[in-house]
């Protein structure tokens, strides 16, 4: 168990015994990356926001309940996340998508940069809306979140090799529609 492990079992703890202030600090430490997480796969900034409340109040309440048992409290939550995003999708029936975020560049940029920037992130954008949703789940996760394959694995409830392969497969899914879109408008492709 490495140190955030320990201490979010420390804060869990004192969560599972009502101490609100241990639920809290979990909640600062894990909103940025929750919220990440839920922007990446809704359509809006304010769906995104709402989600993330909702699953922090589905985490407290769930805690008498359902606690995390198997999975470390931050996997836990991801699921938590994985599964209002699923219901938010299952209620409107819109195709899950990615969201440009602009706002998480790093670098400052002349404006050219940030144009080709911005149609980059838009050509990936619309990319992504074509893919099959376990495929836009598992790159979301391996390449927005940052899981492992491991982690994603208990995100998606799949075994560790499944999740190998459906990221392979994601993957040249996503390229393969890159290279159309790049050819289809006659540009110079910078996908290969």
């Amino acid at each position: 168990m490495n140190e955030q492990q320990v201490l979010d079992a420390q804060l869990l703890t004192r969560a599972l015994a009502g101490d609100t202030l241990a639920f809290g600090d979990l909640y600062e430490r894990y909103l940025d990356a929750i919220y990440h997480y839920v922007f990446y796969r809704v359509n809006g900034r304010q769906d995104a926001e709402d989600l993330t409340e909702g699953v922090f109040l589905r985490a407290w309440q769930a805690l008498d309940s359902n606690p995390p048992r198997e999975a470390p409290f931050r996997l836990w939550l991801y699921r938590i996340a994985h599964n209002a995003v699923v219901d938010y999708y299952r209620t409107r029936r819109e195709q899950v998508g990615l969201e440009a975020a602009a706002h998480l560049a790093a670098p400052i940029e002349g404006p050219e940069a940030a144009v080709a920037r911005q149609e980059r992130a838009n050509t990936l954008k619309q990319a992504m809306l074509q893919l099959s949703e376990d495929h836009q789940e598992v790159l979301t996760c391996r390449f927005i979140v940052g899981l492992s394959h491991a982690e994603t694995a208990v995100v998606m409830t799949r075994n560790e090799e499944a999740i190998r392969a459906l990221q392979y497969r994601a993957v040249n899914a996503l390229r393969k529609l890159l290279l159309m879109q790049a050819g289809g408008r006659g540009e110079n492709c910078d996908y290969e």
